[in-house]
């Protein structure tokens, strides 16, 4: 079991291949073939939140890479049980979670990867972008009519918005990624592939805890309906933007426990190939380390 865990099992298992087809009805919303149980996925996931602490110590002093996770999901998909339990190991001060919503009236009036750019994580530093760059093809896409605010040249009506469109906004979003991994950033793409029917139950679950009510909106339901434009959606962007520097993990996402499982095993494994080390003194700081100590234990 802890062998398999630690082998990149999962983010082989469960990454989009570049230029492939994905047809989300063919990927797992819960996958029956899981090789641990809940009570050892807890066991393996509090493993692998202590090394992540670890390779947080050490990304931070080598100051060379920064990380960027991006969680996608339709609603009630678990993105916020994913950072709160996944990343509950970390220090706080190495991280910062950003939570892209509808676009202000500043954020307008530039291009729309620019309040992403300004959200990215430094050197030694992790970033999470709860939704992402890519609410720019998916919800733009089941609505294009969010594209008209942008203001943009040459799109004045909903039949400007065609396929050429899209193409552009892929390849602007591949550019994008392309030149962050180039500056040393690693990016981790996670989509919580759920089921409609686990969502209707999350639903209903907000709906009748009065401590939940606070998260469900009646706009969720609207969304709801639109399921399968938005499956169609899902499928296009990760087909178009999953690539070898960047991939996609399409993750099972019905049960949480098994999520939050696959997501952290996949960061460990991924971050490990980093090859992060603590710095070596050379031999003038080990004799000036040596003195201090020297300084310290003769005092008083």
């Amino acid at each position: 079991m802890a062998n398999q865990h630690g082998t990149g099992y999962y983010a082989e298992k469960y990454k989009i291949p570049e230029g492939k087809p994905v047809s989300l009805r063919d990927l797992p919303t819960d996958d029956e073939d899981k090789t641990v149980n809940k009570a050892e996925g807890e066991i393996l996931l509090k493993s692998d939140i202590l090394k992540l602490e670890v390779l947080q110590q050490k990304l931070y002093i080598s100051n060379r890479y920064s990380i960027l996770i991006v969680l996608q999901a339709m609603d009630a998909g678990g993105k916020d049980s994913v950072i709160k339990h996944v990343m509950s190991g970390l220090n706080p001060q190495g991280v910062n979670v950003t939570s892209f919503k509808v676009p202000t009236h500043q954020e307008l009036q530039h291009d729309f990867l620019w309040r992403h750019y300004i959200a990215l994580p430094a050197r030694g530093m992790f970033g999470i972008f709860n939704r992402s760059h890519y609410e720019n093809v998916l919800v733009t896409r089941v609505h294009p009519e969010y594209v008209l605010n942008e203001q943009l040249p040459g799109i004045e009506k909903l039949e400007d918005i065609d396929k050429s469109f899209w193409d552009m906004r892929f390849k602007e979003i591949n550019h994008f990624e392309k030149t962050l991994v180039e500056n040393g950033t690693v990016i981790l793409k996670f989509h919580l592939h759920v089921s409609k029917k686990e969502q209707k139950k999350r639903f209903l679950e907000r709906i009748d805890d009065s401590v939940k009510n606070w998260k469900f909106s009646s706009a969720d339901l609207k969304e709801r309906t639109l399921w399968k434009d938005y499956r169609k959606a899902y499928e296009e962007m990760m087909e178009q933007t999953s690539r070898e520097i960047a991939p996609w993990f399409t993750v099972p996402a019905d049960d949480k426990w098994f999520t939050r499982l696959v997501i952290a095993n996949i960061i460990v494994n991924e971050l490990s190939k980093l090859d992060l080390q603590y710095p070596v003194l050379n031999p003038q700081q080990k004799i000036e380390l040596a003195k201090a100590k020297e300084d310290l234990q003769n005092e008083g």
